[in-house]
């Protein structure tokens, strides 16, 4: 019976923890580390799977965070794949408070990883700073009493952490500095987190308004949010097939394949900014299939790089 009882308390907070958002944050980071191999780092597997364990939980903390603290935005059942929490806690409020007590222990668990990862391969200490702003911007995001996602700024940090800081961690774990060369490609990357949020929030709009969230899309409407994400994405395949113009050193890397990859995401871009539906349940369908095609354009360009990675080095 106390079995059954642990079984089953473990698995709502597993469905807490939204597991299959993690390939995002995956994918981002080894990008990251990726590029840093192309630009002449060396590729240690062992310190790639060091450096993400310092990620993984501060990214578990996050949705632990978020769903304990967005409870008055949450309906029981009715979140869709990408948004609206998994109403697990609204249906259960027992685990309220352990679900905000793993989120604690995950930030502390990501900062002592981040320093034992320092220590071990005598990075420089700031690196820890890195780690400290990620998990206070991620904490931040919903928690009071800042709570940026009802500012109006929650777009913003989501965009730092996902374009920025994620995969410049991975850069600094393969290569040991943050150079210009790592923030080159950050630009794009923060243009696709923008565009990710922006689609989660647009199923939301309705009941993110009764809980006096002001997101983009509460502010301005569905119309621009999905205007918004066809332009961002417009300029992020720009961005590829134009980068090589302005960019001299030599690298291993065709940026017209990033470029036709790209156009996954601006396909479904392009026809949320043509349709641009006002109700819920269109909006939803297009929003998703715009999440799902950053996140196989996010794939993609993980296996090109560690193809590349791997025939450069033989």
């Amino acid at each position: 019976m106390i079995s059954f009882i642990l079984n089953s308390i473990m698995i709502k907070l597993f469905k807490v923890a939204r597991p299959q958002f993690l390939i995002v944050g995956l994918t981002l980071f080894v990008f990251g580390a990726l590029w840093a191999v192309l630009l002449g780092a060396f590729f240690s597997p062992l310190r790639l799977l060091f450096g993400y364990l310092v990620i993984l939980p501060a990214q578990l903390s996050v949705h632990f965070g978020n769903d304990y603290f967005d409870i008055a935005s949450d309906r029981p059942g009715g979140g869709t794949m990408i948004s609206g929490g998994g109403g697990v806690l609204l249906e259960h409020p027992e685990l309220r408070e352990p679900a905000r007590w793993i989120a604690v222990i995950l930030i502390f668990l990501s900062m002592g990883m981040g320093i034992v990862f320092i220590r071990t391969y005598s990075y420089p200490f700031w690196m820890i700073g890195f780690v400290i702003l990620g998990n206070l911007a991620g904490w931040f995001y919903s928690a009071p009493p800042i709570r940026l996602s009802q500012r109006g700024f929650g777009e913003l940090c989501y965009t730092f952490i996902s374009g920025f800081l994620i995969p410049s961690m991975g850069y600094l774990v393969m290569r040991g500095v943050l150079d210009l060369e790592g923030i080159f490609f950050s630009i794009p990357l923060m243009l696709y987190g923008l565009v990710s949020i922006l689609s989660v929030e647009i199923p939301d709009m309705e009941d993110d308004r009764l809980s006096n969230k002001r997101t983009w899309v509460v502010q301005k409407g569905r119309n621009f949010g999905f205007t918004s994400a066809g332009w961002l994405l417009l300029a992020a395949t720009t961005y590829f097939f134009i980068f090589p113009i302005f960019y001299e050193r030599q690298i291993p890397i065709n940026f017209r394949v990033l470029g036709l990859l790209s156009l996954l995401p601006l396909g479904a871009g392009i026809f949320g900014m043509v349709k641009r539906p006002v109700d819920r349940v269109p909006a939803t369908r297009i929003a998703i299939w715009t999440v799902i095609m950053l996140a196989a354009f996010s794939v993609f360009v993980d296996i090109y790089l560690l193809y590349l990675a791997i025939n450069w080095r033989m």
